[in-house]
């Protein structure tokens, strides 16, 4: 599947160059601790959980991929070639159901929001993955998947006679638990809210989960040697991800409530069918409410991209107004929030439009400083602050100054100025 267009990103001056070999430190879920992120040379692997296209892109997705687009571009200026992998899930639960309810054809409904995805990202200066991969297109990779787990003894069939659908067995990873664990008592509550069916009779564990349903009625579905049918949610990622990326790669990205069940079960099949570790690091960007609320489409209470884009809103406002939070922290947008965002960003575009200002070499260390140690973005965006107000006040010297500093903000922050 096609992505969106690539934005051109500056390429800071080899007096501006990052020393080859830095190293990104980051939150890893797993460690509950910021560690060293690797690789310091050659290729760096990344795969971010992608949308079920059957809504519009709200904020919470856009601070997810804008949380990653940060480490794909610190990456990059640490010398690094990146692999980026993002799914898309164009066929689940969610999209049929709201096909249904709209008497539209899903693939119509899946077709149209994601190219509205595609726009907002674009819009946001998102860099666009390497391989932008539909779970429709990659039902061999599922099925392939899925045979390989058998041979361990890792699938089962349900024993229903009219949908007998497999299973994933959980208790076939006897490492399987290294971020459930991260949620006690809320474990089979979040199970159930998040896609799983742990009272489903038939059951060989309440944890075990879909990784084939047969065909029902109405639904589409594909063959396969388990019959026809289509894939489960975790599965589809854990095929893609192997299949592009490898094993042992450097990044599992998504947002928090992907925690678990999502990642924890693409751990585990991806460890069971290749006896290596899924990931190195589980990088997760936090939630983003609205009136007290997580923002998500089932409850409706959504503050659209591409509603704030029609209405005239600068995309680069709505860029900054996500990157004065941290990426890792639950934070609720307002109205205020953007106000704010679009007076700094007019602020930033006066300095650099000077004739010249102060010297951009501390700015841009300073920016390099913050996203390497766990995308501090708040620190990055104080920095600029610092430098154009300063730079407004008194009068500079540097010539050469607005300009470098309009492309390091560009670079490793996305914001166009």
């Amino acid at each position: 599947m096609q992505a969106w267009k690539a934005p051109s990103v500056p390429r800071l001056s080899a007096a501006e160059a990052a020393d080859s070999g830095t190293e990104v430190r980051i939150f890893d879920s797993v460690a509950q601790a910021v560690v060293d992120l690797g690789p310091k040379h050659g290729t760096a692997r990344m795969y971010v959980c992608g949308i079920t296209p059957y809504d519009a892109t709200h904020m919470g997705h856009a601070n997810t991929y804008v949380t990653f687009d940060l480490l794909n571009r610190i990456w990059r200026d640490n010398g690094l070639d990146v692999r980026y992998v993002q799914n898309i899930t164009d066929v689940d639960d969610p999209l049929l159901e709201r096909a249904e309810a709209t008497g539209e054809d899903w693939t119509e409904l899946a077709s149209r929001e994601i190219q509205l995805f595609r726009d907002d990202m674009e819009a946001l200066n998102v860099i666009p993955p390497d391989r932008y991969q539909g779970a429709v297109e990659s039902i061999g990779l599922v099925i392939d998947l899925i045979e390989e787990l058998q041979q361990h003894d890792a699938i089962y069939a349900l024993d229903d006679p009219e949908y007998p659908d497999l299973y994933f067995r959980r208790a076939s990873d006897q490492d399987f638990g290294e971020l459930a664990r991260l949620l006690g008592d809320q474990l089979m509550p979040l199970f159930a809210e998040r896609g799983g069916d742990p009272d489903r009779p038939g059951k060989e564990d309440p944890l075990d989960c879909l990784v084939w349903r047969q065909a029902r009625p109405g639904e589409p579905a594909w063959d396969s040697p388990f019959g026809r049918g289509r894939p489960g949610w975790h599965i589809e990622c854990t095929a893609i991800a192997l299949e592009y990326l490898g094993t042992d790669f450097d990044v599992q990205g998504g947002g928090s409530d992907l925690i678990f069940p999502h990642h924890q079960m693409c751990a585990a099949e991806a460890r069971v069918a290749s006896g290596k570790p899924f990931a190195r690091a589980y990088v997760h960007a936090g939630m983003v409410g609205l009136d007290g609320e997580k923002m998500s489409k089932s409850k409706g209470n959504l503050v659209l991209v591409s509603t704030l884009r029609e209405s005239g809103v600068d995309p680069m406002a709505i860029r900054l107004a996500l990157l004065v939070n941290r990426y890792r922290d639950d934070w609720s947008w307002t109205d205020e929030l953007l106000k704010s965002a679009e007076q700094r960003l007019d602020t930033w575009r006066q300095a650099v439009r000077l004739e010249a200002g102060l010297s951009a070499a501390g700015v841009i260390g300073q920016l390099r400083a913050a996203l390497n140690h766990d995308l501090d973005a708040p620190t990055a965006v104080a920095a600029v602050d610092a430098w154009a107000g300063a730079s407004l006040a008194i009068d500079g010297d540097d010539a050469d100054a607005p300009a470098q500093v309009a492309e390091a903000v560009d670079a490793l922050l996305g914001i166009r100025l």
